[in-house]
């Protein structure tokens, strides 16, 4: 099997994987903030969250309800900032990917990844880090928010936490896009073995 890759091509193409998948896992986790309301932990991702409240007529009171899922409708995000959060770092997450595969199919084919194909590729990475860095900002606007305020004692505000956390999924899609910005984007420039030139 002949790759278009060089030695550091392939590293670049395991750790371009690694990357994307990270900020990938990390964005459709709903583990970005994490909290508790009525003595049951809730948590938030941009586009979803566990535990939320439901009133239960029967009973007269309002119960959580601990499932996960996405909100019912892009309009049902509940700020304005998380929905572009959402579409900022889905758009990264999917560049960062697209990459990522491309990368992985150069050690398989040849003559797929130039040098010039390499810095290309390696520009793209730089801009979905970019982006998901990006949405990773924008995240802390949302926190004043009803919702949040709800599960974060009526304390938090936008860039404060009140009785909340930050949780492990922020930190796996930012750190997975830093990575694609510093250490891919580098590599990629390296990634590509010079052409032959065909006498024609």
């Amino acid at each position: 099997m002949a790759s278009s890759l060089t030695c550091a091509g392939i590293v670049w193409a395991f750790l371009s994987f690694l990357c994307a998948a990270a900020s990938c896992v990390g964005f459709f986790m709903p583990y970005w903030l994490l909290g508790s309301q009525l003595e049951k932990s809730v948590s938030f991702g941009t586009f979803r969250r566990c535990s939320y409240p439901v009133r239960d007529e029967s009973r007269q009171m309002t119960v959580m309800v601990e499932q996960c899922g996405r909100y019912a409708s892009f309009q049902a995000i509940p700020s304005t900032e998380w929905r572009i959060c959402t579409v900022v770092t889905g758009l990264g997450c999917g560049l960062l990917l697209l990459v990522a595969l491309t990368a992985l199919m150069g050690c398989c084919v040849s003559e797929l990844i130039s040098r010039t194909v390499g810095r290309v590729a390696g520009g793209i990475q730089f801009l979905g880090g970019l982006l998901i860095g990006s949405g990773c900002a924008l995240y802390p606007l949302g926190w004043d928010s009803e919702e949040v305020r709800q599960t974060c004692g009526n304390l938090s505000n936008q860039f404060e936490l009140g009785t909340c956390h930050i949780g492990w999924a922020y930190y796996c899609t930012g750190g997975g896009a830093a990575a694609a910005m510093l250490v891919c984007t580098w590599l990629a420039c390296f990634s590509g073995k010079k052409q032959k030139q065909y006498p024609y």
